[in-house]
């Protein structure tokens, strides 16, 4: 009886094993979802099928971030702007910077996030382009940079969260600025969400340090994290736009620069403990993802308490 449930044991983790590898390995779109994508290499934003058809598409160089919005328009960087353009692609919004962007947000009153990199200013951008408020992160006289500032995000309590890739830390700034707390963390952060339970979930990219996605409560100590090799057939490269599901699980983008075109997968879902749920894995259409937005089939925003 013990050889038989030994047998039964490891001939059924056989099976779930091979499952998950199979499952990434033919993922050639979602099986159940529309997503919007930025391509930053290819220079454009994206929506693609389930079924991994080229839906739609617009130019915008170094796109970094994007939002579909409840309207259906599509917010996104545009390399040293930011754009609303709808699905009929006629622009409704646009802002131009001398720095580099790679953060935007609609916030909830109808005005614009967005975050200037190598200036190291966040700013609130009224839908007529006024600017309605300024925050400097640095001095006039200060350049941060290409690699200062990566995703940034207005916080539900007024604050703003900040990855700042070059110098390894996610930092919390009050309304005027202020340093309120650093989470430093190796590896490059570009993106951060805060949870509702108040942690942070950071992902790290390939500067100094591995690739991975880390969550760290508000000491800044690591309580989960998944690594660059964890994940059966799936390599992190370059971890960058995160989406949280309302049932917990995570969506992921794994950006395929620096001498790593086609060489992983663009995208995953895992569960929060670390079981593959599906893998987008189609190289014909995208160069590299650098964020991800799921859609219903209607393509518009997935109901729920979604965290971009």
């Amino acid at each position: 009886m013990t050889n038989i449930r030994n047998f039964l044991i490891l001939f059924f983790f056989f099976i779930g094993f091979i499952a998950n590898v199979n499952a990434q390995k033919d993922a050639k779109g979602f099986a159940k979802y529309t997503f919007a994508c930025t391509d930053y290499t290819g220079g454009r934003v994206c929506i693609i099928s389930g079924e991994g058809k080229l839906l739609w598409e617009y130019p915008a160089e170094q796109c970094n971030d994007l939002w579909v919005l409840p309207n259906g328009n599509l917010l996104f960087n545009t390399g040293h702007g930011v754009k609303e353009v709808t699905r009929g692609k006629k622009v409704v919004f646009s802002y131009e910077s001398k720095s580099e962007i790679f953060a935007c947000q609609r916030l909830a009153n109808g005005n614009t996030f967005i975050g200037e990199c190598n200036s190291g200013v966040l700013l609130e951008v009224a839908p007529n382009g006024k600017i309605v408020k300024k925050v400097k992160l640095l001095p006039d006289s200060v350049n941060g940079g290409h690699a200062y500032m990566r995703n940034a995000r207005k916080l539900k309590n007024g604050n703003y969260l900040v990855a700042h890739y070059g110098l390894d830390k996610v930092s919390e700034y009050d309304p005027e600025g202020r340093l309120v707390k650093d989470f430093p963390v190796k590896g490059g952060p570009h993106s951060a969400i805060r949870l509702p339970n108040g942690n942070t979930l950071i992902a790290c990219s390939d500067h100094k340090g591995e690739p991975r996605i880390v969550e760290m409560d508000k000491s800044g100590d690591i309580i989960w994290q998944l690594s660059k090799n964890e994940l059966p057939g799936i390599e992190l490269k370059f971890m960058t736009g995160m989406e949280v599901q309302p049932n917990g699980n995570l969506v992921l983008t794994n950006w395929l620069g620096h001498n790593n075109l086609g060489k992983a997968p663009h995208a995953f879902e895992i569960t929060r403990d670390k079981r593959i749920v599906w893998v987008y894995n189609d190289h014909s259409i995208v160069k590299t993802i650098s964020n991800i937005q799921l859609l219903d089939s209607h393509g518009k925003p997935l109901k729920g308490n979604v965290l971009h």
